[in-house]
C-alpha cells in the first residue's frame, strides 16, 4: 500500500488565556493526495469546567462544529468553506480565537487518513 503524507493540528480549548492552561479538544487532518480534510473532536465538560467553572462549553462545541463545517465545505462554515481543501486547512491552522486555538502543525505518513485521524484524536484528545 502507498503511504500518503498528511498534516494535522490539535485543537485546544484555552478557557482563560491569562492562565495559559488548555485542554486538547480536537484534531484536524489534511491529506492533499487523498483530497481529505476532516476534523474529529471530543469535549470533556468536566475537565474544561475544572479550569474555568463559568466557561460556556456549548459555545466551545459550536466553535468545533464550525471547524467541521469548514472541513466539509458546508455553508455554515462561512466564506472559508467555498475554497479548496488546502486553503480551508490553511484557514483552520491559523489562530483565530482566544478560546479554541490550533496548536502547531505536525505531519506524518499513513495509508488511511480517516483511520489516522481517529487514532490521533484518541491518542491526543481522549
Amino acid at each position: 500500500m502507498s503511504r500518503l503524507a498528511y498534516q494535522y493540528v490539535v485543537l485546544r480549548c484555552v478557557p482563560r488565556v491569562d492562565r495559559e492552561e488548555f485542554v486538547n479538544v480536537g484534531v484536524v487532518l489534511y491529506c492533499q493526495s487523498a483530497d481529505f480534510l476532516q476534523a474529529s473532536w471530543h469535549v470533556d465538560r468536566d475537565r474544561l469546567l475544572a479550569l474555568h467553572p463559568r466557561l460556556d462549553v456549548d459555545q466551545v462545541c459550536d466553535a468545533l462544529g464550525f471547524v467541521e463545517a469548514v472541513c466539509t465545505g458546508e455553508p455554515r462554515g462561512g466564506a472559508a468553506s467555498g475554497h479548496a481543501a488546502g486553503q480551508r486547512f490553511g484557514f483552520l491552522k491559523a489562530p483565530k480565537s482566544t478560546v479554541v486555538q490550533p496548536g502547531p502543525v505536525h505531519g506524518g505518513l499513513t495509508t488511511d487518513p480517516a483511520r489516522q485521524l481517529e487514532h490521533l484524536r484518541q491518542a491526543l484528545v481522549g
